[in-house]
């Protein structure tokens, strides 16, 4: 049954493990951001395509994009508790863009400097419509979050411009990165003009038409143009741009009621979780083309797992769950945001990987700046993935319930109050938990109607158990609710051994560890042994709560062939020194 999401500031995190993780990036991570755009010349690219400042291009041909999705880490923020320096960040920076716009609505400040103002010459790499779809989907979160549509009048004109250039007829063209399409349905979805998903679905349908010239050594697939959309079942090519695809291409499905197409971006999202995926829910497994391998191919050393590719999964994910109501897309956001997506930010909130490798060898060497063989970097040349992690993180509340004509249900179990407005009235509660450390998750009624609804509480694909009680004693969860009761879910969060499909030869004959949501690995400070020859031995896993620890995590001791070795959450490595880091592991019987 299709789910909605709940209205903006319905949601509200409370405390826990994600609050604090919001804080870092409020209180470090965007102002830290607003420095670097600033050295790096990204901001100074719009005040030169104003006309401000006489400046070439600097940066990357994409460079826009920072700016746009620092602007929605910003407006996100601003919802969730206004500030004098957020409010001063947004009126700057907006209005900067909307100077920086041409009369036609056009906007794109490395074809206004570098290029002379030539449009549309290289739609394979030239990001023109990857960039507006940035700006797009920043307009619309300023516009919900703020009520501020400087930015969205900028968006009107600039989709005004495509749905008048793009199209049959028209320019038959598409572009080389997908995420026009998922944004023009989101401007759509605020402003209801029909032309915008129109172009949108367009976009969509014309892939696998032959629109692209490969660059290159790239084939068509790198650009998800080897194949019609509706006709792929195993999703290829540049990881980031495939999923921010298929995200714009489930938005196109249920706007337009299209059950083929759906069906179609089912099969390939599972395909690639059962075939394509690492354990941390990250994608990619070819530093080549930054793309994704064949099916079961997912060598950990080699992994590229690009941060950028785990939040698109995210954006995947929330899409299919809310068309179908389905768990099991909500089991892989939680997977992924715990694993794939914040490994790319460091403990301090001001370093990120670019990659998140699964496994670091001995003596190993940094070859590239996006290695993470070389730590955490303050900021990249091409840095798309720590602007994403900001506004993924400022926009956590909003994926943690939804809700549907028989209830309300918590999809993220993380301390939270929850409002929502359903067909028999008002509901309200206050979600309290220590997960993912501990499982006991406590949900207080605070606002209830006098008719029957239904609290959904997800059971996670790796709880083996679990129990809920009501007030006390079991019972249904859907019925008439008055204020203060309680319903107490009961997971077994407890470390557990994970073996990969034997089909998976890189790690065959290894395990891994998990516990609860998250996946665990080994660093070599860690170890008395070394880490490239260790064994681990059959016997009981040993857990010790180290609130001093990494900022206060769990850690697991896993009996080994030449003594115990102790793991750590996976997202946290890298934050002591870095150095050789295994999550899969050699094991004898």
């Amino acid at each position: 049954m299709p789910l909605r999401p709940l209205p903006l500031g319905s949601t509200k995190l409370s405390g826990g493990f994600w609050l604090d993780r919001q804080r870092t990036n409020r209180d470090t991570t965007i102002p830290a951001a607003a420095e670097r755009l600033e050295e790096v010349g990204t901001l100074r690219n719009f005040r030169a395509a104003a006309g401000q400042e006489a400046a070439g291009f600097a940066g990357k041909l994409f460079a826009d994009t920072d700016v746009y999705k620092w602007l929605e880490a910003v407006a996100w923020e601003q919802a969730r508790e206004p500030s004098a320096d957020l409010a001063g960040w947004q009126s700057g920076a907006s209005a900067l863009v909307a100077a920086a716009q041409e009369p036609d609505g056009y906007l794109n400040t490395h074809t206004r400097l570098a290029l002379g103002g030539q449009r549309y010459g290289d739609l394979e790499k030239g990001h023109e419509l990857y960039c507006a779809g940035h700006l797009l989907q920043a307009a619309v979160a300023q516009v919900r979050a703020t009520g501020d549509r400087t930015l969205l009048d900028v968006a009107c004109r600039f989709a005004d411009h495509l749905c008048k250039t793009f199209g049959p007829g028209r320019l038959e063209g598409v572009d080389g990165h997908p995420l026009i399409e998922m944004a023009l349905v989101d401007l759509y979805r605020e402003t209801g003009t029909a032309a915008y998903l129109e172009l949108a679905s367009y976009f969509v349908e014309a892939r696998g038409h032959g629109l692209l010239t490969p660059p290159g050594h790239h084939g068509p697939a790198y650009f998800q143009d080897h194949l019609p959309v509706r006709q792929v079942r195993t999703i290829a090519g540049h990881a980031v741009r495939a999923l921010y695809l298929a995200a714009g291409a489930t938005d196109v499905a249920v706007e337009t009621s299209d059950a083929e197409l759906l069906e179609a971006l089912q099969t390939t999202w599972q395909t690639m979780v059962e075939s394509q995926m690492y354990l941390t829910g990250g994608v990619g497994s070819r530093w080549y083309g930054e793309a994704f391998g064949d099916p079961f191919e997912l060598p950990p050393d080699a992994a590229y797992c690009e941060t950028c590719a785990a939040i698109a999964g995210v954006q995947w994910s929330w899409r299919l769950l809310l068309a179908t109501g389905e768990s099991k897309y909500a089991d892989l956001i939680e997977r992924t945001l715990y694993n794939a997506v914040i490994s790319g930010v460091s403990l301090t909130g001001d370093r990120f990987f670019y990659v998140n490798t699964l496994k670091v060898r001995a003596d190993a060497f940094a070859d590239d700046q996006r290695s993470a063989v070389g730590g955490r970097q303050p900021w990249f040349g091409t840095a798309c993935c720590p602007p994403n992690v900001m506004r993924t993180l400022s926009s956590l509340d909003q994926l943690v319930a939804t809700s549907d004509d028989d209830g309300v249900q918590v999809q993220l179990y993380a301390p939270a109050s929850v409002a929502a407005d359903i067909p028999v009235g008002h509901v309200g509660f206050e979600v309290a938990t220590e997960y993912p450390w501990h499982g006991t998750v406590r949900v207080r009624i605070t606002s209830a109607p006098d008719e029957p609804w239904t609290l959904g509480l997800r059971i996670p694909a790796w709880a083996d158990s679990h129990r809920v009680t009501i007030n006390g004693f079991e019972g249904p969860l859907r019925r008439v609710w008055s204020v203060g009761d309680e319903v107490v879910l009961e997971l077994p969060v407890a470390a557990r051994r994970t073996r990969p499909d034997e089909r998976i030869d890189s790690v065959r004959g290894c395990v891994a560890i998990e516990r609860g949501p998250l996946v665990y690995c080994f660093e070599q400070q860690d170890a008395d042994v070394v880490l490239d020859s260790a064994v681990v031995a059959a016997g009981e896993l040993i857990e010790r709560e180290q609130p001093e620890l990494l900022g206060g995590v769990t850690t697991v001791e896993v009996p080994g062939r030449d003594g115990p070795l102790t793991a750590i959450p996976y997202y946290a490595w890298a934050n002591r020194t870095v150095g050789t880091m295994t999550v899969w592991i050699r094991e004898i019987a």
